[in-house]
């Protein structure tokens, strides 16, 4: 391990600088390096739910407070797990413009609330570590001309040919700042007031990284490393997926193999799906989880056009990178559907008609700058409830809307990996576009702050939507989380039945369980033979006898166990 640390120190940063870098690393962490874990520290038990702090707020308690007794009553036992998003204080972007990685929002609690939270439920903690806010106190300094933040961010000449670098947003790459040297044009990849660090710093990292190990301290049992992709900067490449960006993020892995080696990394990069899994490493030195971030469009269009093919191709491909890594499979986030991770899987056509969808649903689309001057769709911003059903037929039929949604819901359950629900997903939320028209951001579609006790009443409230869609959720994950089958590293097969149905097949890491999951994604019935797998099977969604010849209802969602 210190021979690794140091190697990869002294490559990003050269001989000198590196081994002067690794001894004030070593003086941080201490001299105390723990084995490394003989596997990583999920199973199928693991469910993470994925929500801001105050998505239930009520008028007398610290929100993290409410969101702790909510989640603990409706929630538990099936999600043991919860992706807490930026809970720091923070200056825009619903946190994700952090002005102090060390405080806790005072508008949502204290540390003590984090840490109370977690003696219930796993926590995930963002590291929001390629930009902070322009209201920070280290931008502050920066502009006032004080060591050592004033190398603490990227600073460019504006006359500077950027056009290789790749963008997430139709904004501004640089923004001129006037500071006490005079005007400076700083790297901002996503706006204005997310000015990115300097990793060129080695100071800067290891600043990082001591915030990286104050979050395990306050109970962070998984770590998510926000837009990491962009990291690294140099002039002349497209400045994502640098390979010292890796190396920062296999650095980050030693670290915590070191002092927290339960501790699971995950990278978010909504990128192509190659790209992607690039931050699997060797499967041994990198993150042990990946956003799956082409599952989220790839759910949609099958459910849109009732026709798997796509889905069913694209998940002939996923192969585990070694045997401590795994999937973070999802459906919907608090930043919408992404659709770069789409590229290469659905034809440019089938993605427009995504974006036809989203806007005919009543959501909308993010674009983003391409190197070559035109725009491109790189996100939906709509609820993936709205998304997967025209509100206009929910309206006149929710029991089949919510029958829609389950099987792209079970889709996600499914697969190979640990499931994360966002929230609204969960509680069956639907597009908040009063809220668009109270901030402006597109985002906030699928944002909206719910007040504990009304949303306590629609999920008693029989038939509604919510309570629809919560009861059939929760009955999913009790099965889900009782099977080894569904272990995040059990191995899995696609079977190919036809355009109409998704079949996954998973089978127990010691080979004695095996769960046929089956899924009709259309408004008709579908028949199926399975005798060809030779064995016979007993339905875990029910009491109905399972014979070789399967007839499936409209999108009925059908788990099967061995024996």
């Amino acid at each position: 391990m210190v021979t690794q640390i140091l190697d990869k120190l002294k490559r990003v940063y050269g001989d000198d600088v590196g081994q002067t870098t690794y001894n004030k690393l070593i003086t941080k962490i201490g001299n105390q390096f723990a084995s490394e874990p003989d596997e990583i520290a999920l199973s199928e038990e693991d469910i993470i739910l994925i929500t801001y702090g105050d998505m239930v707020q009520d008028e007398a308690h610290p929100p993290l407070k409410v969101l702790h007794d909510f989640l603990a009553d409706t929630a538990k036992p099936q999600i043991n797990s919860v992706h807490i998003l930026p809970f720091y204080p923070y200056s825009s972007d619903d946190g994700f413009s952090v002005i102090d990685y060390k405080a806790v929002d005072p508008a949502l609690g204290d540390w003590a609330d984090v840490r109370n939270m977690s003696d219930d439920f796993r926590l995930m903690f963002d590291a929001v570590f390629n930009h902070i806010s322009a209201h920070s106190e280290w931008f502050a300094a920066f502009k006032r001309g004080e060591a050592p933040y004033t190398d603490y961010f990227v600073t460019v000449p504006p006359e500077t040919d950027l056009s290789a670098v790749v963008r997430p947003r139709a904004l501004p790459l640089l923004t001129p700042v006037e500071t006490a040297d005079g005007l400076k044009h700083v790297w901002t990849t996503f706006s204005d007031d997310q000015i990115d660090v300097n990793f060129a710093n080695p100071d800067v990292l290891l600043e990082l990284i001591d915030i990286l190990l104050f979050y395990v301290d306050q109970g962070a049992s998984l770590i998510r490393l926000d837009a990491i992709a962009f990291a690294w900067k140099e002039i002349g490449t497209s400045s994502i997926h640098h390979e010292k960006t890796h190396l920062i993020v296999q650095l980050m892995r030693d670290v915590l193999d070191v002092v927290a080696p339960d501790t699971i990394i995950i990278t978010e990069t909504n990128v192509p799906h190659d790209e992607n899994i690039s931050y699997f490493g060797d499967g041994q030195n990198e993150a042990q989880m990946v956003y799956n971030f082409s599952l989220p469009p790839l759910t949609l269009h099958t459910l849109a056009t009732g026709n798997s093919e796509a889905l069913t191709k694209w998940a002939k491909t996923l192969q585990p990178v070694g045997d401590k890594t795994t999937y973070f499979n999802f459906t919907s986030s608090h930043d919408g559907v992404g659709m770069r991770p789409a590229t290469g899987l659905l034809t440019p056509d089938e993605i427009q008609n995504l974006v036809d969808l989203a806007q005919s649903h009543g959501g909308d689309v993010s674009f983003k700058n391409n190197s070559d001057g035109t725009k491109s769709p790189y996100e939906l911003n709509i609820t993936y409830f709205d998304a997967i059903t025209d509100p206009k037929i929910t309206a006149e039929n929710p029991e089949l809307a919510v029958k829609r949604f389950m099987v792209s819901q079970a889709i996600a359950l499914a697969m190979q990996g640990v499931p994360g629900i966002y929230f609204h997903c969960l509680y069956g939320s639907r597009n908040w576009k009063e809220g668009v028209e109270q901030t402006g951001r597109l985002r906030t579609i699928n944002r909206q702050k719910l007040n504990v006790d009304t949303l306590r009443e629609e999920l008693n409230a029989v038939g509604s939507i919510r309570q629809q869609v919560f009861e059939n959720y929760m009955a999913l994950l009790k099965i889900r989380t009782q099977e080894m089958a569904f272990h995040p590293l059990a191995s899995q097969t696609i079977h190919d039945y036809g355009s109409g149905v998704f079949v996954v097949e998973r089978i127990s890491q010691d080979g004695t369980e095996r769960v046929l999951a089956i899924h009709n994604v259309t408004d008709e019935e579908h028949t199926i033979d399975i005798s060809s797998l030779d064995t016979t099977w007993q339905n875990l969604m029910g009491d109905t006898a399972i014979t070789a010849t399967i007839v499936l209802q409209p999108y009925q969602i059908l788990w099967l166990k061995q024996g």
